[in-house]
């Protein structure tokens, strides 16, 4: 049974940072990519950020480039998403989830095969 575990939600205020991370089981995950999607109340989910789980490859969206980093630890089987000079507008449920897809990263959400539950990131200004 798949898995995809986030923790590390919270509140805080903006200019703060926090970690979020994504634990994996339940199948092998090398060839996959791993993103991180968003949404807050009454708006479509967004893509994040996203990793191949194989070479390290990254992707941001404009929104968060240079803010946000995220990395993977191969041994630990998790994705961390490292968010620094959060803003108001960065508030959302935050998603992980994993791409099938072997060719490049994507940033439609449907094509991802699993999610995590989400966890829940407030900011306050």
């Amino acid at each position: 049974q798949v898995q995809l575990v986030e923790s590390g939600g919270g509140l805080v205020q903006a200019g703060g940072s926090l970690r979020l991370s994504c634990a994996a089981s339940g199948r092998t995950f090398s060839n996959y990519v791993m993103g991180w999607f968003r949404q807050a109340p009454g708006k479509e989910r967004e893509f994040v950020a996203a990793i191949s789980w194989s070479v390290g490859n990254t992707y941001y969206a404009d929104s968060v480039k240079g803010r946000f980093t995220v990395s993977r630890d191969n041994a630990k089987n998790t994705v961390y998403l490292q968010m620094n000079s959060l803003k108001p507008e960065d508030t959302a449920v935050y998603y992980c989830a994993a791409d099938g897809s072997v060719v490049r990263i994507r940033t439609v959400w449907d094509f991802y095969d699993y999610w995590g539950q989400g966890t829940q990131v407030t900011v306050s200004s």
